[in-house]
């Protein structure tokens, strides 16, 4: 599946630090280097109906201030995103609005990537759906059996008779590698149940061994999507979806998972765990999550349908830009609630920025040194030249802090009201880091 077109990004004398980010997995904020020149990135993609919602670019932002900070650190990146163009709540939607269930998947995929190439998002190095792998999600099911990771449970409901639905014995992955329940979650078993039931799971099936058990292959029903595979007529559960398309797509313990923080249990915590069951090897190094975007009192969701898309807005004619900023000037780990005062302010600051930046000079070389790129700012001098060069130390440290976005902001706040003239590496760094760009 084709992704969208990446922005150009400006290339900046030096290099970042390697940033740090909070791991769900340990409680700790943690360096996320890169190996061997490349830093592994999975992020998990949109079940494709009720796109794009401020939560989910709130979700896409964050982790692409890390592959920008990641690519200004020098490092090549590898970046991978899944989208879940088969799902019951898909099929439930496409159902209540007598649309074919492909029609809207691709709509919505469509509509999607429109608004990532807007907001310049990087795009995905890989950019797979889940009905493109579906053989691939078969085959890791069987092995799972074969290994003795997962077992069958009785289907009355099964379109062909004594078929079963397939699930993974978490049990047993507890005793035979090295992931346990909670591993990435941390979440104690109360709260795991609480959520198991609230996010797709189900707790209470029949013939389950543990309540908790994941589906990782539901046979053929009437009038449902069914693929052939090795464990019978059916569809991908939810979990193996993503484990096998990072494996394909990134490898074995690369360094960040990322996603929202409503996908940390079960979705995250069961997609290691079903890695780790095929591989025998840790998942990801960092499990990273974003918090959760509120709009009139309540998590901003497709269920609640309590929307604030990016698409309306932009049709509305508000500036992409004010968009990003809007996002960036919160944390991506904090809980917040959308109202119309963060579009005004996020408005007013492109607006002081812009106004400033209108007097740059010329871009100082990527290669330039330190001490001579101060002074090869045209039109801004040494002093001004110099001044620029640690604003972008001050901003590649905050951002490698743990994706500090609004530490970065009010920086260049307090530069932009100060400053006299703007060099051009200023206006350079606000677009390589920031994904704002203040000049035509």
């Amino acid at each position: 599946m084709h992704s969208w077109t990446s922005p150009d990004i400006p290339l900046l004398p030096g290099q970042a630090p390697t940033p740090r980010l909070f791991n769900q997995a340990s409680g700790e904020i943690e360096p996320a280097p890169g190996t061997g020149g490349t830093a592994g990135l999975y992020v998990c993609g949109i079940t494709p109906y009720d796109a794009t919602h401020l939560g989910h670019a709130s979700t896409y932002l964050a982790f692409d201030t890390l592959n920008r900070l990641w690519r200004d650190a020098g490092l090549t990146v590898d970046y991978a995103q899944n989208v879940t163009d088969v799902d019951d709540p898909l099929l439930e939607r496409a159902t209540a609005t007598g649309v074919n269930w492909r029609e809207l998947a691709a709509s919505q995929t469509d509509l999607f990537r429109g608004d990532m190439e807007a907001l310049r998002v990087i795009a995905p190095t890989s950019y797979v759906a889940v009905t493109e792998v579906v053989d691939e999600i078969g085959a890791a099911a069987a092995q799972l059996v074969e290994a003795g990771f997962a077992y069958t449970v009785p289907t009355p409901d099964a379109l062909q008779r004594g078929a079963e639905d397939v699930y993974f014995d978490a049990a047993h992955a507890e005793s035979a590698t090295s992931w346990f329940l909670g591993m990435e979650s941390r979440y104690d078993h109360a709260t795991m149940l609480e959520l198991f039931a609230q996010r797709g799971g189900d707790p209470d099936r029949a013939g389950k061994r543990d309540a908790l058990d994941p589906l990782l292959w539901r046979v053929a029903r009437e009038g449902e999507p069914e693929w052939p595979s090795a464990v019978g007529s059916g569809r991908p559960g939810w979990h193996i979806e993503c484990a096998v398309i990072a494996l394909k797509c990134v490898g074995e313990n690369f360094a960040v998972q990322g996603g929202g923080a409503d996908l940390i249990f079960p979705h995250h915590e069961f997609s290691a765990a079903h890695a780790t069951a095929l591989t025998g090897q840790p998942f990801a190094s960092i499990h990273a999550h974003t918090g959760m975007v509120a709009y009139q009192g309540e998590k901003m969701s497709k269920s609640l349908g309590n929307l604030v898309l990016v698409s309306r807005l932009r049709a509305a004619g508000v500036d992409v830009r004010v968009i990003r900023l809007a996002l960036l000037a919160h944390h991506y780990r904090s809980d917040w609630e959308y109202t119309d005062a963060d579009l005004a302010l996020a408005s007013d600051r492109l607006a002081r920025w812009s106004a400033a930046a209108q007097d740059a000079g010329t871009a100082v070389p990527a290669d330039a040194e330190a001490g001579t790129a101060a002074g090869t700012v045209a039109g801004t001098g040494a002093v001004a030249g110099a001044a620029a060069l640690t604003l972008l130390g001050s901003l590649r440290a905050a951002l490698a802090a743990d994706l500090d976005t609004p530490a970065a902001l009010a920086l260049l706040d307090g530069w932009f009201a100060a400053a006299d003239a703007v060099p051009a590496l200023v206006v350079d760094a606000v677009d390589a880091l920031l994904g704002i760009r203040l000049t035509d």
